[in-house]
């Protein structure tokens, strides 16, 4: 199984193709590296082969609580028609993500047990203002920058997976980024330019602290892993 990997990950994961399926969007993971403050760590992509059922049982955490932040901002800021029924929209598909996951799980025997959140959104979700209108600016861009790094996630390990999880996950890869992008769309909506801004490279400088740092337990969005 190591030899295995370590064949897999001869060529570093950045330099690698989704070479499996035809995926016409590059201009928007164009966009993604370029608001990004950092690419996905091999050592991550490792860990992730090693560990799929781990993966698969955190990534089933993450769909629904993508589907409760959508229906928490529909409840925080019900004044906001286009907001409101953008995340309507979003928190069904993200349950629907939820069920594919969980189908997934069924068929490969993953039993469901607890696993605990990372540190990932608890941490950018620290650097969110308190007060209006920038804590909706902050919000929103926090948003953008899970599924941004969700959608990078997924580019980086799809090539090294079976054909059905990669099928999978190549498919979720561009819904992350058409996600990735509407959010954004929203910070600039209902925020002043310069002030998102300053907001994204504010996420930006924590979110790669956050992805390239050390950490004790591997999850979707976690950093690197020890060990």
């Amino acid at each position: 199984m190591l030899y295995e990997l370590a064949v897999r990950l001869a060529t570093p994961c950045h330099t690698r193709s989704i070479y499996r399926w035809n995926f016409p969007g590059v201009a928007v993971l164009t966009e993604i590296h370029a608001f990004l403050g950092c690419r996905t760590p091999d050592a991550w992509v490792k860990a992730a082969l090693e560990q799929q059922d781990v993966m698969l049982l955190d990534h089933k955490n993450c769909e629904f609580k993508a589907a409760s932040t959508a229906l928490s901002l529909i409840a925080k800021y019900g004044q906001h028609f286009e907001l409101i029924n953008y995340m309507s929209k979003l928190a069904r598909e993200e349950l629907v993500h939820h069920e594919q996951v969980l189908r997934i799980l069924k068929k490969r025997k993953i039993s469901l047990r607890p696993v605990s959140a990372s540190r990932y959104a608890s941490g950018l979700r620290a650097v969110v203002r308190t007060h209006e209108p920038h804590k909706i600016v902050d919000t929103l861009v926090v948003g953008a920058f899970i599924e941004a790094r969700s959608c990078e996630r997924f580019e980086a390990v799809v090539p090294y997976l079976d054909d059905e999880l990669g099928g999978f996950y190549f498919g979720l890869l561009k819904s992350e980024a058409r996600h990735f992008q509407n959010y954004l769309r929203f910070a600039y909506l209902y925020g002043e330019a310069a002030d998102v801004e300053c907001s994204i490279d504010r996420v930006r400088a924590v979110e790669q602290a956050l992805i390239e740092s050390p950490d004790t337990e591997f999850r979707f969005h976690s950093g690197v892993p020890l060990g």
